[in-house]
């Protein structure tokens, strides 16, 4: 499979094992329709939830919610990551000979895959030994990201402000003493340690649900982090970084900050809310002070550095009733749906989405 001469070849990566499969697919169909086609040759690559790689056609329309059906990977042409750097692409198997018919050769990748073994580093080592170039975090800052345990420690080790909350491992008991619950104000949020787009999390206002709480959260993974409320604000704030080259300076930049408001029905940010029920607005920019934002922003930018980020992120934060400023997390690949508030944020601090992906694309191949 050749493309345009002078093409540059990227495949968008999307689906995936995880929980957040549909969500990946929508971003992914968000991304396709971006993509400037007179620059770009594109391939959609869907990983299905049982992980079999598949050649889909180019068709963003089909990756969107429908009917309030979300998306899924389930059929298309099988097709292998190379594991030959010095023929960097797809290899596409004929079904029928059971054998590979050809070598679509890809320059790089857009892996719009969000937890699980596509947003966690393991699928970055995998591109990472095959030698192609891809948009985002590296190995160990999407390892570090995904597991909100060490990202508050990496934060709190640069000085940056982190809720309270404690950690429970396989097998720890979800009853806890009066000690362990000492600095955990009520509601408090139980959450997967490895997840996103609240899945699996729960608000709890008492300590009787803790133990049901910590049972949805475990279905989703063993080690569970159960986080002191923050009242007050729910604000989010983008960071792109651009290099022009190997070994030539990374421009780390903060978008504006946005603020996210729930409406009826929702008494905090869930899947439903964020996805299903359009039941949010938000404030983009958030109204803040000048000297909030320009601390969310700063913030930021020394949360990106001190995961080692790279291309994008996305920090969320809580800002208290008092005006203190909380980080939450740091998405390592914020969704990229047409509600999403990374491009809507980079949207309004002047750089459109085809822009933004466009620009991704070509820090990716020049880093």
């Amino acid at each position: 499979m050749s493309g345009r001469p002078g093409k540059t070849r990227v495949a968008v990566v999307f689906g995936g094992r995880s929980p957040e499969h549909a969500i990946s697919c929508i971003s992914a169909g968000s991304i396709l329709g971006a993509i400037d086609r007179e620059a770009y040759d594109v391939l959609a690559v869907g990983i299905a939830r049982d992980g079999r790689w598949l050649l889909l056609p180019d068709d963003p329309e089909a990756l969107q919610i429908h009917g309030g059906e979300l998306p899924e990977v389930t059929a298309g042409q099988a097709v292998a990551l190379s594991n030959d750097p010095a023929q960097r692409g797809l290899r596409i198997f004929d079904g029928a000979a059971a054998g590979v018919s050809q070598l679509a050769q890809v320059d790089v990748v857009f892996p719009v895959l969000h937890g699980e073994q596509g947003e966690d580093g393991t699928i970055q080592g995998l591109f990472e030994i095959v030698g192609i170039p891809y948009v985002g975090a590296g190995v160990f800052a999407s390892a570090a990201a995904m597991d909100k345990e060490f990202t508050k420690k990496l934060l709190a080790a640069v000085g940056l402000p982190v809720g309270n909350y404690l950690v429970l491992r396989r097998g720890d008991s979800a009853e806890l003493d009066a000690d362990q619950r000492s600095g955990i104000s009520l509601p408090a949020f139980v959450k997967p340690a490895r997840a996103g787009s609240s899945i699996g999390i729960t608000k709890i206002s008492d300590w009787s649900e803790l133990p049901e709480a910590v049972a949805t959260a475990r279905a989703v993974d063993a080690k569970v982090l159960v986080e002191a409320g923050v009242p007050g604000r729910e604000i989010e704030c983008g960071i792109l970084a651009e290099t022009t080259g190997p070994g030539e300076a990374v421009e780390i930049r903060a978008s504006v900050p946005a603020e996210i408001r729930v409406l009826h029905g929702h008494d905090w940010y869930d899947f439903e809310a964020k996805y299903i029920d359009d039941a949010c607005e938000f404030d983009i920019p958030a109204d803040l002070p000048e000297e909030i934002t320009a601390q969310i922003q700063d913030y930021a930018v020394r949360a990106f550095r001190a995961l080692d980020g790279r291309g994008l992120a996305r920090v969320d934060f809580f800002v208290a009733e008092a005006g203190d400023v909380v980080i939450n997390e740091v998405n390592t690949m914020p969704g990229f749906t047409p509600i999403s508030m990374y491009p809507r944020m980079w949207e309004a601090s002047g750089v459109p989405y085809a822009d933004l992906v466009d620009r991704l694309i070509r820090s990716a191949l020049a880093d």
